[in-house]
């Protein structure tokens, strides 16, 4: 059947399989008993993004969390950081997250977080998985008068909006501030606003109109320019475009430009630096960060650690490492201080503590990154074959590594949660760059169709 498992959890097409109530029942099963404390009662947090699907999914992982005896705790449609959160707070067992982050809403997926707010390794992944996929499984049912309940908590955005508020100095508001936000009629569609008013800003709001079908559609952190067009109609001082979970971040500063999480990640290296947040100067990024990132580290006296890309990578290249600073070009930020996932609002908050300490335009505080010109393709495939067995890849990758002469960089790389394999090239020429990589995805087409 294949591994279950991507980068980030489970995630397919709902009512296709791995994404079938069935799957997410056995899963719900596995996880209860695999996560079971010898204490008096075991609880799990459940949360969700806006989709439609989310009710159904919702309903099996409850039946089998409870099957194995475990207190459901149902938080309705919350950031994923949320449930990482409120998982550590309540001190359950267990975190479940229901939600395909920034695909379309006919997907699905579910994914968790240990009793320390930490997504599950793969070690621990893969224990689950073979407890579903195997039909003989012979499950360690607790006796009747100890199977678990199910109860919804209505005071859940507002314990997250407390928590993440207590993130951003005391001494400093928002007051003044004009922002726009666009939440992709995902899970911060509520919350994110909200905690934003309460610091005093002046907040315009886009994507906060879910109906189970429209997430991330056309809106949030995919459509930047939707977020930048409305900054420029209100002269906002800022941007923020979340995904549908609400676990990444892209910004746009008062002109209408668009920011990417290396160059917020170099702004806030830079600020923690300065404040001796940092420790050694090191950050924490994935081999899709840009290269100047790289530069940009070495000059001020630190250094840029990659990771595999997936946010729990570098969480747990961050814990091993001891740095309070990480994150992915695509919006994941992890400031470790605050938190053990990536979070868009907490991230969002970091920036615009930086804007009121320095009272500077967002635009004159994020020039201090020039990325390298950087083309990235996605090319389908049928089957995600070792790259290592299609020489004519291998072949056409040294050729043009070669001919860069050492100023530019090849990724490939197949999707976690797509079948996609994806295609990369960096480099100062952005008309080579883009030569570059077209001439590779014919490879990489024509080898793995």
């Amino acid at each position: 059947m294949g591994r279950l498992f991507g980068t980030d959890g489970l995630r397919g097409r709902a009512n296709v399989y791995p994404m079938t109530v069935e799957v997410a029942l056995r899963l719900g099963l596995a996880a209860g008993i695999r996560f079971r404390r010898n204490t008096h009662e075991h609880r799990v947090v459940i949360g969700k993004d806006t989709r439609l699907s989310g009710y159904m999914f919702e309903s099996a992982l409850t039946a089998g969390l409870c099957a194995a005896g475990m207190h459901v705790i149902m938080v309705g449609p919350l950031p994923t950081p949320a449930i990482s959160f409120l998982t550590r707070n309540m001190r359950a067992d267990l975190g479940v997250v229901i939600s395909a982050s920034h695909n379309p809403y006919h997907d699905n997926g579910i994914k968790f977080f240990d009793a320390d707010g930490f997504k599950l390794p793969d070690a621990v992944e893969d224990e689950l998985e073979s407890m579903v996929l195997d039909p003989n499984w012979v499950w360690d049912f607790p006796p009747s008068q100890n199977v678990g309940r199910a109860t919804k908590i209505e005071d859940a955005p507002g314990r997250y909006i407390v928590y993440t508020k207590s993130c951003f100095p005391s001494h400093l508001s928002l007051s003044g501030l004009r922002i726009v936000i666009d939440c992709g009629n995902g899970a911060n569609y509520k919350v994110a606003p909200l905690a934003l008013q309460e610091l005093g800003a002046e907040v315009f709001t886009l994507g906060t109109s879910p109906n189970g079908l429209n997430i991330n559609d056309n809106c949030g952190a995919l459509y930047p320019q939707v977020v930048a067009a409305k900054v420029r109609e209100v002269r906002a001082d800022i941007g923020l475009a979340l995904d549908g979970d609400a676990d990444r971040l892209i910004v746009v500063d008062e002109k209408g430009t668009v920011l990417d999480g290396d160059q917020i990640m170099a702004l806030c290296a830079q600020a923690m630096m300065a404040r001796g947040e940092l420790p050694e100067n090191q950050l924490v990024g994935t081999v899709m960060s840009n290269m100047a990132l790289d530069v940009f580290m070495r000059e001020h006296g630190g250094s840029l650690l990659r990771t595999q890309v997936g946010d729990r990578y570098v969480v747990e290249a961050m814990r091993r490492t001891g740095a309070m600073l990480g994150g992915e070009q695509s919006g994941h930020l992890i400031f470790r201080q605050y938190s053990t996932t990536g979070d868009g609002l907490l991230a969002a908050l970091q920036i615009l503590r930086i804007m009121q300490e320095k009272e500077q335009k967002l635009s004159e505080l994020a020039g201090l990154l020039t990325p390298f010109p950087q083309t990235l393709i996605n090319v389908a495939v049928e089957k995600k074959l070792p790259l290592e067995q299609r020489p004519a890849i291998g072949d056409a990758v040294a050729a043009i590594e070669e001919a860069m002469q050492g100023r530019g960089r090849v990724l490939l790389r197949y999707s976690g949660t797509e079948s996609l394999c994806r295609v990369m090239v960096e480099g100062e020429d952005s008309a080579r760059v883009r030569t570059y990589a077209q001439e590779l995805a014919d490879v990489v087409q024509r080898e793995l169709r």
